[in-house]
C-alpha cells in the first residue's frame, strides 16, 4: 500500500533522508522510532506530499504530490505540531467532516471520549486552545473519518495520561481496518498495538523488525548488535539481557531475545541509536 523507493531529501546540503527503501502493506501497524533529527518527520511529510524529494513515494500506486486530493482523502493525519489555525473549533470540525464525507457528530464523540467536551469551545479559535485540547481535536478529526491509512507524528505528546490511554484504545479499535504509521519516542506505549518497528538514524533505516501478531511465548530470536565505538552504558544494558561481547572490544554483541520481549528490547537499544551501527533479529528454529 505504501512504498518508498530510494527516497532522499536534503535541506541546505544536509542529507536528512538517505536512500530510503520501504514497503508497508495493508493492515501493518508500524512504529517509526529514532532520535530527534533521525528523519522521522521528514519521511512523514514526504509521504503526505509536502516536500519535493528524490526517489518515489506512492500510496496505493498514487504519488502524493501528483494526486493530492485522492491520496489525502484516504489518510487520517495527526501532526507533531498543531497548525496555527484561527478558524473556530465548530467550523473546523464541520469543514473537516464535509471534506472527508463523515458525520461531524462522530468527531465530537471521539473528542468526548478523549475527555474534551467540545460544546463550550465551538466559538473559540483553534489557535487559542491549550496544547492538549488542540491535540484532542486533531486526533478526533483524524479518527473520525473512515481513513484506510492513519499517519501520526508523536500523536500523544500533549495528552494527559488518561487521554493517552484512551487514545491507544481508539487506535486498537481500528487495528483491523487501517494501515498505521506512528512516530513515537515511547515505544513501550505502542508495543501492544504495532506489528512492525522501523528505526531511523541519520536518514537511514537501521532496524526493520516485523512482529507476528500471534508471536509464541516460547519463541526466541537470535540477536546481533554492532556499534560504531564502545559505549559503556549500552554494554551494561546488553549485559543485563545476557548478551556476550563477541568482539572483545565492546563493538559487537550477540544474545537471545524472547519473542514477547522483542519490542521492549528494541525500545531499550533505541536509546543508544547514536552509537549503534547495525541490529539484526532472526527467528530461531524450534
Amino acid at each position: 500500500m505504501i512504498r518508498f523507493q530510494n527516497v532522499s531529501k536534503t535541506f541546505r546540503r544536509a542529507r536528512v533522508l538517505d536512500g530510503i527503501d520501504l514497503e508497508i502493506g495493508l493492515g501493518e501497524r508500524v512504529a517509526l522510532i529514532g532520535s530527534n533529527g533521525a528523519g522521522k518527520t521528514t519521511l512523514i511529510r514526504c509521504l503526505l506530499g509536502e516536500y519535493i524529494h528524490d526517489g518515489t513515494v506512492t500510496i496505493a500506486d498514487r504519488e502524493p504530490r501528483r494526486h493530492r486530493t485522492e491520496v489525502l482523502g484516504t489518510i487520517g493525519f495527526v501532526p507533531q505540531l498543531p497548525p496555527p489555525l484561527k478558524m473556530p473549533v465548530g467550523q473546523l470540525i464541520d469543514f473537516s467532516a464535509s471534506l472527508c464525507g463523515t458525520d461531524a457528530a462522530r468527531i465530537h464523540d471521539i473528542a468526548g471520549r478523549l475527555g474534551l467536551d467540545t460544546a463550550p469551545i465551538l466559538d473559540r479559535q483553534f489557535v487559542r486552545l491549550s496544547g492538549g485540547m488542540k491535540q484532542k481535536i486533531l486526533i478526533a478529526i483524524a479518527l473520525g473519518r473512515q481513513a484506510k491509512v492513519l499517519v501520526m507524528d508523536e500523536p500523544a505528546a500533549n495528552l494527559d495520561p488518561e487521554a493517552r490511554k484512551i487514545f491507544f484504545e481508539l487506535l486498537a479499535e481500528r487495528q483491523n481496518d487501517a494501515t498505521m504509521l506512528i512516530s513515537s519516542h515511547r515505544l513501550n506505549e505502542v508495543s501492544t498495538l504495532v506489528n512492525r518497528v522501523i528505526e531511523l538514524d541519520m536518514g537511514k533505516v537501521v532496524l526493520d523488525d516485523k512482529v507476528a501478531d500471534d508471536v509464541s511465548l516460547s519463541g526466541l530470536l537470535a540477536c546481533r548488535v554492532t556499534t560504531k565505538r564502545p559505549e559503556p552504558a549500552l554494554a551494561k544494558a546488553l549485559t543485563t539481557w545476557n548478551f556476550r561481547d563477541v568482539a572483545d572490544d565492546g563493538t559487537a554483541w550477540e544474545g537471545e531475545v524472547a519473542g514477547p520481549d522483542r519490542l521492549r528490547f528494541v525500545g531499550m537499544i533505541s536509546r543508544y541509536v547514536a552509537v549503534i551501527d547495525h541490529v539484526s533479529l532472526t527467528e530461531k528454529a524450534e
